[in-house]
Formats: C-alpha cells, structure tokens, sequence
C-alpha cells in the first residue's frame, strides 16, 4: 500500500505524518510506500522545518527529507492521500484527475480516535510546543490509520 501525507509547504505537518506513519507501519510488521509533499511550493527542495525536526528528536521521531510539491500524478501513485487540514483537503480535490482520485484524498487526523478536531493544526512559526503537539497529534493518527490497515488486511 501506499499512503502520501500532505500539508501546505511540506517541511511540517506531511514530513512528521510521514515518519510517524513508517514508526506506526514499523511497530505493527506492516509494509507500506510512504511519502509527503505539500500543495504549495515555497520550500521546494528543502529539508524539513528544524523545529519540526528537533520537535521529532525529543519524541524519537525521525523527521527527514525534501519538500516536493504535490502533483496530479501522485493520485495515480498513492491508495491513499492524507491532507492534514482542510484546505490542503480542498487543494487535493481540485487537483485531483477524477472524482475517484479525489477519493483517495482524506483527512488524516480521522484516523486519531482521540481527536477533538479533524484537523492537524499548523506549527509553522509557533513555538516549540506547536511542534511538540504536531507530532503527539501525527503519532496517534498514524497508529489509527495502521491499525485500520491492519484490521482491513484481516478481513
């Protein structure tokens, strides 16, 4: 399977999603293809934000890679592709090639069952404890969609 975290400009939110979702897979035996990518382009070819990456280091996450930016073909590519908010969600759909494209787009804190929102909120120049936030709340819902995967896989 293959599961495509996605966020506005790819260096927060979809980077963290992405490790903790490879932590998730990890943990529970599962093989899965996972990347990130933004729907923006501001931070194209850059490494991940470094709060993001020291919020990770606390946590034991291992927050890595280069923002890319999302593309039509990535519908083509990925069963699954997780927008962080709604707006990453809206800008999904409308990339998106066809209405059964736009359906392998969702938002990925659904998967979180202790989520009070749908929402992963943007850290992006907050203070650490956003960042520290984003990965709990990445974490849980990496562990949720795993454990859907796996449930699923059993029938």
């Amino acid at each position: 399977m293959r599961i495509l975290a996605v966020c506005a400009g790819n260096i927060c939110r979809s980077p963290a999603a992405e490790a903790a979702i490879r932590e998730a897979a990890a943990v529970s035996g599962l093989e899965l293809d996972v990347d990130s990518a933004g729907t923006g382009s501001w931070h194209i070819g850059q490494p991940p934000h470094d709060e993001a990456v020291a919020a990770g280091a606390r946590a034991g996450l291992d927050i890595e890679g280069r923002a890319r930016l999302v593309t039509r073909a990535d519908f083509g590519r990925f069963d699954i592709i997780l927008a962080m908010d709604r707006a990453n969600l809206r800008d999904l759909h409308v990339l998106a090639p066809s209405l059964e494209a736009q359906a392998r787009a969702r938002l990925f804190r659904t998967y979180d069952p202790n989520a009070d929102t749908d929402e992963v909120p943007d850290p992006w120049g907050g203070p650490a404890a956003g960042y520290d936030e984003t990965v709990r709340i990445v974490r849980s819902a990496a562990r949720g969609l795993v454990a859907e995967i796996v449930e699923h896989a059993r029938g």
